[in-house]
């Protein structure tokens, strides 16, 4: 099976997505033969309902959330390349060791990048802040009906008032950032890609 996926992407597709995402030649061949499996209409692009078939995401309250982070703004379908840019950011930090490139940029799965792609799943309008109505929304979703709405509200307050640094009753990437210093990010957000 990993013959054929390999067999469908060009070596310098690989290199490419390799330098790109910091996976291995056989992370991304593998990968690549999940990504062929998931692919039911068979035109090299997952669509939404492709990843709503995966289980793990199907129970996970934020599920919708997450195969949203999957595609770009006005798209109903992702590439390849775009599954292996979004899981670059749950690869390791570790792994960026491994694989340095010193004229790359800033690794998909840096602190900064995980911490980012964590902010957009609570930013569901896309003004780069987090309003409490974000917040009770998201909190909603992860908790489904096991607290009451005045609890929650009382958790979204909360973490506002503690987060907001500048007043605007709103959570920025950079309040985001500083409320989350403590956090192990890089452990939380990170999956054990095979190697």
């Amino acid at each position: 099976m990993g013959s054929r996926a390999s067999s469908l992407l060009r070596e310098e597709d690989i290199e490419e997505i390799k330098k790109e995402t910091g996976f291995s030649h056989s992370q991304i061949t593998r990968l690549y033969s999940r990504f062929h499996s998931l692919d039911k209409g068979e035109n090299g692009a997952l669509s939404r309902e492709d990843f709503q078939r995966i289980p793990e995401l199907a129970i996970n309250p934020l599920g919708d959330r997450i195969i949203n982070a999957f595609f770009p703004e006005g798209e109903d379908q992702v590439n390849f390349r775009g599954f292996m840019r979004t899981l670059a950011h749950f690869r390791p930090v570790e792994d960026n060791e491994k694989n340095k490139d010193p004229d790359a940029g800033e690794p998909l799965n840096s602190r900064n990048n995980k911490l980012l792609f964590a902010f957009r799943l609570y930013d569901l309008d896309r003004d780069d802040k987090i309003s409490r109505d974000e917040l009770l929304q998201v909190l909603r979703m992860m908790v489904g009906v096991n607290i009451s709405d005045e609890q929650l509200g009382s958790i979204a307050d909360r973490t506002i008032q503690e987060a907001d640094a500048n007043g605007d009753m709103c959570i920025s990437f950079s309040e985001f950032i500083k409320a989350l210093e403590k956090v192990d990010v890089e452990q939380k957000m990170s999956i054990r890609f095979l190697h």
